[in-house]
């Protein structure tokens, strides 16, 4: 009988998906699934359900399925098979299909602190990732650059619970996405909404208390007002400052704090960019990389509330 795959249609792109049989049990080859999307971007695993050569779903028939439940959660919990647990009870469901029962497994993308994600206390032996084929055994490379990124969770990189998108300025993501439209046309991320948008670039994640996309602390920085800004960073402060008359103090200048425009880094890059290359002639442009460099350096400077 048919899966209504719909429910999760959103996860068959970027191979976020994996369904498997399990008539048997738990597969062996869940924990290799479980480890590749925790070490990737997430994704589901659908228990109980095999695909046709047509792409289509069918259920078959899940046996015991309170006691699939305990296998899993005990072998997902002994440390010596799974090197981190990364599931709550809500990620696990159980879905009725008419007989059947379905189990889908919710796998949320694994921080840099929690990487590599390994299998049977074998760390480079037992870490996994996705690609277009499904799940393959990282090389050592892959697991000590993994390692290498196990640093302290930087200012910029954290999810502020208490904000939600529309706390930002939504005229600045807006500019930024017509600027990545422009330079990518017809980009496959013009169609997804401005959260969904956020945490492709990397600017929004997931909280871990509510399951809401929230905004990261470099996307408040990049497109966020100054006075929600200061709430998070109390000694931001962002000054440009033209002097072309040494007996002037200054003749021109921009801050953050003025009122009269957002004071984000976003803005602050473009106006002060405009003021550079105004008089001259000739220029041959900024790189816009620098507002991701922008960003790194001043959040790294700024001390959190």
């Amino acid at each position: 009988m048919d899966f209504d795959i719909k429910l999760f249609d959103d996860y068959r792109e970027n191979n976020r998906l994996e369904a498997k049989k399990a008539r048997g049990g738990l597969p062996n080859s869940l924990w290799d699934t479980y480890s590749a999307m925790a070490n990737c971007y997430g994704g589901v695993i659908l228990l109980g359900v095999i695909e046709r050569e047509d792409g289509s779903f069918a259920t078959t028939g899940l046996k015991d399925i309170e006691k699939l439940k305990k296998d899993f959660w005990n072998v997902i919990n002994d440390r010596k098979k799974v090197s981190i647990n990364l599931l709550t009870d809500e990620d696990v469901e159980a879905y009725e299909i008419h007989d059947d029962v379905v189990m889908a497994i919710h796998v949320p993308q694994a921080t840099r602190e929690e990487k590599p994600v390994y299998l049977n206390d074998n760390l480079f032996g037992g870490t996994f990732r996705r690609n277009g084929e499904g799940d393959y055994h990282c090389t050592p490379g892959e697991v000590r650059a993994m390692l290498r990124e196990q640093t302290e969770e930087t200012s910029d990189m954290k999810v502020l619970d208490e904000l939600e998108i529309s706390d930002l300025n939504l005229d600045t993501i807006h500019a930024y996405r017509s600027r990545h439209a422009a330079l990518r046309p017809n980009h496959v991320w013009e169609k997804l909404s401005d959260a969904e948008y956020l945490e492709q670039i990397g600017a929004a994640r997931q909280s871990r208390t509510d399951k809401q996309i929230r905004p990261t602390g470099a996307c408040l920085l990049m497109f966020g007002e100054e006075y929600k800004i200061l709430y998070e960073y109390p000694e931001y402060f962002l000054d440009y400052r033209e002097m072309l008359d040494p007996t002037i103090r200054w003749t021109d200048r921009l801050q953050s704090s003025s009122g009269d425009w957002t004071g984000n880094l976003f803005d602050f890059f473009f106006r002060v960019n405009s003021k550079i290359t105004k008089d001259l002639k000739s220029w041959m442009g900024l790189p816009e990389l620098m507002i991701h460099q922008c960003i790194r350096q001043c959040v790294r400077h700024l001390p959190t509330a």
